[in-house]
């Protein structure tokens, strides 16, 4: 709620059922992990405010709280777009087809106005820009992941081995959670392109990585691609965010590797399957895609980044189930996907909840009691995450590439 609403009015209500969805799927990372490992015990609804905590970032209305995106009226109906990186504001001349600074909103929000959601969707995801319609992946589900995939029996091993190919939040979420439990996690990262995390606040990217052993890998290099193959063949688990373009490109299949004995767990924008397999996406832009925003004139963002930490607190959980299971399966947690599973527990009393300002402090009505509505808060800090390829030369030893 601390997260939710205009940046100068009251926290909103709106989002309570999203609490409940994270609460669900903290719950079923603590069964899942506790059939191999350590019970992860995780307040899943807490994970919701933790970057913002460790930033000092507050609720900013139809701008993200992180400040990178922002809804923009189409010819049709408002659109989301997600700018986090300089090149994407580089790249909004493009989108909209004229010769304009690119720092020139007004000029930008008036090409953008010329334009339905459809084209700018489609242009978007030819220029790899993130944007979304709101609620265009907002279809019910039952589940924020799903099974794509089901290959050939797997090893149960006392620690299990997660590879982590993800960067920023869900994926390196979902990493931290399954080292909490035990698991070996190897965290690895592209020569010259680290985990663009890592650039961002340090406490946020040490809560999330502090645990996992660090390599580096020239994905341009033979020898290091015979590594990135070696090291994949021995995992329990993969964990991966990147469109599939990108393990096609590298010559990995996933499915094989199933049918080898490693599970596979996806955590992109949309899915890996279909048109939508192409786009890219952030927490923000996807979260509206799945359904979660706030009506209005204009509508107002949920929380921070909200699809990032569903996400991943739901991909830990599959994560964990999967280490548990005997079968390999090469599974997902898309991103708008599990937004709309957070969303789909919403109810008219969550919105109709009555708010009271008692000075500096709101509080919210539940009931026949009063409950003041926290500031975002982190788990307890933890040591430094390790520095890009610090294990370089334990794994390439452990692992060793036949020549």
């Amino acid at each position: 709620m601390w997260l939710t609403g205009r940046r100068h009015g009251p926290p909103s209500a709106a989002p309570a059922h999203v609490a409940s969805a994270m609460a669900t799927a903290a719950d079923d990372l603590a069964r899942q992990s506790a059939r191999w490992g350590t019970p992860t015990v995780v307040d899943g609804p807490s994970l919701l405010g933790e970057r913002a905590a460790l930033t000092g970032m507050n609720r900013n209305g139809a701008t993200s709280v992180g400040g990178s995106a922002r809804f923009v009226r189409a010819a049709d109906g408002w659109i989301v777009l997600n700018l986090p990186r300089p090149s994407d504001v580089e790249s909004l001349p493009a989108l909209v087809g004229r010769s304009l600074d690119a720092d020139d909103w007004p000029a930008i929000a008036d090409g953008i106005a010329s334009l339905t959601g459809t084209e700018i969707i489609e242009m978007a995801a030819l220029l790899g820009i993130a944007a979304a319609v709101p609620g265009i992946c907002s279809e019910p589900v039952h589940s924020p992941g799903q099974e794509l995939h089901r290959g050939d029996r797997r090893r149960l091993l006392e620690r299990p081995l997660v590879v982590d190919l993800t960067s920023l939040w869900a994926g390196p979420l979902a990493g931290g959670l399954l080292a909490d439990a035990g698991a070996r996690v190897v965290k690895v990262e592209g020569a010259g392109r680290p985990d663009g995390a890592r650039r961002g606040t340090p406490e946020f990217f040490n809560l999330l990585n502090h645990a996992k052993e660090c390599v580096e890998v020239d994905f341009s290099n033979t020898d290091d691609r015979a590594f990135l193959h070696r090291l994949l063949e021995a995992a329990d688990l993969v964990l991966e965010g990147s469109r599939p373009r990108v393990m096609d490109q590298l010559g990995i299949n996933p499915a094989e590797l199933a049918d080898a004995g490693v599970s596979w767990l996806s955590i992109t924008a949309y899915g890996r399957t279909g048109d939508t397999a192409l786009r890219i996406g952030f927490g923000d832009d996807t979260a509206v895609a799945g359904g979660l925003w706030l009506a209005g004139d204009p509508p107002n963002f949920v929380a921070d980044a909200v699809a990032d930490p569903i996400a991943g607190l739901a991909a830990a959980a599959l994560g964990a189930r999967l280490l548990a299971s005997e079968q390999a399966t090469v599974a997902e947690v898309p991103l708008a996907r599990a937004a709309a599973w957070a969303n789909a527990g919403v109810t008219a009393e969550s919105k109709a909840a009555r708010l009271h300002n008692d000075g500096d402090q709101w509080s919210i009505e539940l009931e026949d009691e009063r409950l003041p509505v926290q500031m975002p808060r982190h788990r307890p800090l933890p040591a430094q995450a390790k520095p890009v390829g610090s294990h370089n030369a334990l794994l390439r030893a452990e692992f060793p590439t036949p020549h």
